[in-house]
């Protein structure tokens, strides 16, 4: 069976499967991409000062993490730091992005797979027991029962999802105060910004979080009541999209008083951040160091629709501090299409490539996901046990979120703990509690520039000059997982240019090792809960485990359902004939 496309923002998504409905099991999955972007060829010999505001372009949902990563690589490459109070104001900006986004991801996309329309249609045995099941939150978000809070996600007429909608242009507009304009920042730039630091504009902002408060306030219980509810009422629903934990974050958030982007103390300033990065291997935070994880970047082929580059052009053969940089690292990558037709059974079918971050203590090529974003931020700063502001604290086990008093709501503490697995519910569930942890974080980003101005400090650019020779990486997260930008100047050019963002690596194909990506691995072996037989089946659990991934705003799904085709046939003087595959 296959869904494609599944819309995506950057490339199309195709899901290819072979399912076995006698186990009830999904046997195979590969994942395709039938867009050629081609950002890295057409970047070379422009302005580098003009990097952030085309690599916007890459993405129209998330187009203001691009310019910031490209903005963090551009200060390194120039040698500029910008004054505190720009800092400031990009962390408010990027905060806004978050809560925008997964709030209009997680309830007017997410949940649709989990409201009452949806859940009738596949599993009615289970809206059955929603309704008689009550909500152990209920004296929060006011919805009596499961089925009630199922009523509340479906489109357009449940109430929780024209909420989302309302909280979503709220967060926008906050996004717009200090960016300038969503999602292609205006006032964003290397150096500082060109938003004007005026206590007006730090209320604007703050008076609209208040109204947002509210809303995480009541998501945040609510999302833990519907996912405990599958956990208890579907036993074994904890493996659908499950798979090891290979976790991989890269920070966001600067520090103004760590952070001065020389690659030299990157290190030190990279564990400064706010959200704390770093790469999680069944359960052990193996580094924070962002050094570290440049240098374990490798960009491989196998399944993708491209020639090698092993024997072009080093631009980069050692970083600053002298080690050595691999030649499928993103600084020495040479992109070279290769047009060709998709070969589903053992040939090539993604125009997606294969990153991997590279385990120098095994070996192994690791085919890090992200956790749709929040999963590896909240566990990898949850481990790191670095970030304390007052209104987040990291405890080393779980990450402790306070929200402040707000117009319906007293004071509130959430606190996320690092789950048991690394599955569809547990990526939806952080979704939640990371909208509660950006809103914090601003609370205390208000609170610091609002300081800045009272104190007098409203400068927020540096001037700088563009050398002839550099090089420069940036290090962000996007809305749905890790984003780096690696760029190489020569006589004051862009010479080399690649940004990674999360898609190529949730969505990468099988890589040269034949190790899966990240959504084949999380749909391989998936075990089917849907109600419906071959006939009229949905794929449910499948687009649920896709989904979880934040896979850039599936909106829209198309599936092509056909007789099957018969893969082997067993005669057998006992059973008869049986058919499977």
């Amino acid at each position: 069976m296959s869904w494609d496309p599944i819309t995506r923002i950057i490339g199309n998504l195709g899901i290819y499967t072979k399912i076995d409905f006698k186990n009830r099991e999904v046997v195979e999955c590969k994942s395709t991409s039938s867009l050629f972007r081609g950002y890295s060829v057409f970047m070379k010999g422009k302005d580098p000062r003009d990097a952030h505001f085309i690599t916007s372009r890459i993405c129209g949902i998330c187009g203001d993490n691009h310019a910031v990563c490209s903005i963090y690589a551009q200060n390194m490459a120039y040698g500029v730091k910008p004054p505190p109070l720009a800092e400031w104001i990009i962390n408010l900006g990027e905060a806004a992005e978050y809560m925008f986004d997964h709030t209009l991801f997680q309830d007017n996309l997410v949940f649709v797979d989990y409201c009452e329309q949806m859940v009738k249609e596949t599993n009615p045995g289970l809206l059955r027991t929603a309704e008689t099941t009550e909500a152990p939150n209920a004296g929060i978000h006011g919805y009596r029962t499961i089925a009630d809070i199922m009523r509340a996600f479906n489109p357009f007429s449940g109430e929780l999802y024209r909420q989302a909608l309302q909280v979503s242009r709220i967060t926008r507009e906050m996004c717009c105060l200090m960016e300038g304009r969503h999602v292609h920042p205006s006032t964003l730039y290397p150096g500082g910004v060109g938003t004007v630091a005026t206590p007006q504009v730090f209320t604007d902002y703050l008076s609209r979080l208040l109204n947002v408060l509210d809303f995480v306030k009541k998501a945040v219980p609510m999302n833990d009541d519907i996912f405990e509810f599958f956990y208890a009422a579907l036993p074994g629903y904890e493996e659908v999209g499950r798979r090891r934990v290979m976790l991989g974050c890269w920070g966001s958030f600067q520090d103004p008083d760590a952070v001065d982007y020389q690659y030299k103390n990157m290190n030190d300033w990279g564990r400064k951040m706010f959200v704390t990065p770093g790469i999680v291997l069944d359960g052990e935070l193996r580094t924070t160091n962002l050094v570290d994880i440049n240098l374990g970047m490798r960009i491989l082929l196998g399944s993708s629709y491209y020639e090698d580059w092993q024997s072009e052009e080093t631009f980069v053969s050692h970083d600053p501090l002298g080690n050595p940089v691999d030649q499928r690292h993103p600084w020495n990558q040479t992109t070279l299409p290769k047009p060709q037709k998709r070969e589903l059974d053992g040939g090539n079918y993604s125009w997606v490539m294969s990153p991997r971050w590279f385990d120098s203590r095994t070996g192994d090529h690791l085919a890090l996901d992200t956790g749709g974003g929040p999963l590896a931020r909240l566990w990898s700063t949850a481990l790191a046990g670095l970030v304390d502001t007052g209104t987040v604290r990291a405890t080393g086990h779980s990450v402790e979120i306070n929200l402040p008093k707000s117009r319906e709501f007293g004071e509130m503490q959430l606190e996320w703990q690092i789950p048991r697995w690394a599955n569809t519910i547990e990526r939806n569930r952080a979704r939640a509690y990371f909208v509660a942890y950006a809103a914090a974080m601003a609370v205390h980003f208000v609170e610091q520039a609002m300081g800045e101005v009272r104190a007098g400090r409203t400068k927020v650019f540096s001037d700088f000059d563009v050398p002839d020779e550099a090089i420069g990486c940036g290090f962000h997260e996007a809305v749905r997982g890790v984003l780096s930008h690696h760029m190489v100047i020569r006589d004051g050019k862009i010479a080399n240019y690649h940004p990674y963002p999360p898609t190529p690596w949730n969505a990468s194909p099988r890589d040269m090792y034949g190790t899966p990506g990240p959504y084949e691995d999380a749909v391989q072996g998936l075990p089917i809960f849907e109600e419906n037989g071959p006939d009229n089946f949905r794929g449910i659990d499948i687009m649920r485990t896709v989904r979880s991934f934040d896979p850039c705003l599936p909106c829209g799904v198309h599936m092509y359902l056909g007789g099957g085709k018969v893969l082997k046939q067993v005669h057998s003087p006992t059973f008869g004939t049986g058919v499977s595959g």
